[in-house]
Order: C-alpha cells, then structure tokens, then sequence
C-alpha cells in the first residue's frame, strides 16, 4: 500500500459561516470514522494557524511566528493500495470540509515504513 497526504490550505475554509462549522467537523469526522473502520488511516487533523513558527536554518536558529498566508489548515494521511482510492477519499473529504483538497503520494522510504 501507499501512503497519500490529503490536505487543505489554511484559508480554504473560511468562506463557511460560522453557524455551519459544527456540520462541517461532523461530516468530516464521519469521513474520518469512514477512513479508519476501512484500516487505511494513519493520522491527522486540523492546524493552527495562529499558532505556527518557522525556526530557521541560520546559525543563530532564529524563530519567526505566524500566522503565515500559504500554509496548511488540515491534513490527512491514509494508506491504502491506489491514487484511486486515494482520491476517492480526497473527494469525499471535500465534500465533507467544503473545500478543494490536495493529494500528494509519500516517496517511498523503507527506513520510515512508507
């Protein structure tokens, strides 16, 4: 099998009014339920934004924080035997969050179990 992470941009979501926020966390929870019952779930979840901090590759390690405008909102990853499938649950995770997702196969690396 192949591991896929499937992923929305951090600002994807923010066309969804508020009062739809609890439908749309339940949708894709179901879509979650969906992915690990199948066995193909390995991990993941939504991301703070606000919360994000880049340590630089510079001698002096400096850190920098966010919020930074291209970053990830939320990601999954799954296992499973094709890019179909992978996409299949990609386009049910957009419906569920309502917004486009991005899929990205891991390269493999026997030494990290991909």
């Amino acid at each position: 099998m192949t591991r896929y992470l499937i992923s929305f941009d951090a600002h994807a979501m923010e066309h969804i009014p508020g009062e739809d926020m609890p439908a749309v966390g339940k949708a894709a929870h179901e879509v979650v339920q969906e992915a690990m019952n199948a066995g193909v779930w390995v991990f993941g979840g939504g991301l703070e934004n606000q919360k994000a901090t880049v340590v630089s590759t510079d001698t002096d390690g400096t850190v920098s924080g966010g919020p930074y405008p291209e970053a990830i909102g939320g990601f999954w990853v799954v296992d499973v035997p094709s890019r179909e499938e992978a996409l299949e649950r990609a386009a049910k995770t957009a419906l569920a969050c309502r917004c486009a997702q991005e899929v990205r196969e891991f390269m493999p690396d026997s030494a990290v179990g991909n």
